[in-house]
């Protein structure tokens, strides 16, 4: 009997691994070494779809045996994409930009193995909209999430009924990681049972 393939996330988000998690697979991290590619006026899914294919790339040619699942998500507001803050005072200006608004949220999903050559890309997009709110509401929200590892300074897996009236499309998927489309892809290859 064949041992079963090696899967490897090449991803250091934690929330990547948390619903990796729930899919009951066994996988590995493996966080590549790579500068992401993230111009803000760069058209959303070329990028996040670039920034999970360098990931992905990076690690599967280290590990040409083992699946490589790569992913990358931004937020896309006013023809600009907002990744990762760099202090909490653009964390401030990114949500009182997002707020009383609807934003796209866009996830590149990668994967690949370098032994035979897989390749295989998907791109998923979701709505959010935020409730109207000032600043003191983004102060109680800082107190509740660290904004400086989220795309967009946001997380809507905590602290949403501060800021956050609703959402079309996978929630997952604003998580970081659509896990409809990873499923599909899994399971296609035979990592998911």
């Amino acid at each position: 009997m064949a041992a079963p393939a090696r899967l490897i996330l090449a991803s250091a988000s934690p929330r990547r691994s948390e619903l990796l998690t729930k899919l009951g697979v066994k996988f590995e991290v493996v966080v590549a070494g790579v500068t992401e590619h993230e111009e803000a006026t760069t058209e959303p899914r070329t990028m996040v779809a670039h920034n999970a294919a360098l990931k992905a790339d990076w690690v599967a040619a280290r590990h040409p045996d083992a699946f490589v699942l790569g992913a990358d998500t931004t937020v896309f507001i006013d023809r600009v994409v907002l990744n990762k803050p760099r202090d909490l005072a653009e964390a401030r200006a990114m949500l009182r930009q997002l707020a009383g608004r609807t934003h796209t949220v866009f996830t590149g999903v990668a994967l690949r193995r370098h032994r035979d050559r897989v390749q295989v890309d998907q791109g998923v997009a979701s709505q959010v909209t935020f409730r109207a709110f000032d600043d003191a509401v983004i102060d109680a929200y800082f107190k509740l999430v660290n904004p400086l590892d989220k795309a967009g300074a946001y997380g809507i897996q905590e602290g949403r009924e501060l800021i956050i009236a609703g959402w079309e499309g996978s929630f997952t998927n604003i998580m970081g990681l659509p896990m409809e489309v990873t499923k599909q892809i899994l399971t296609e290859w035979g990592l998911v049972g």
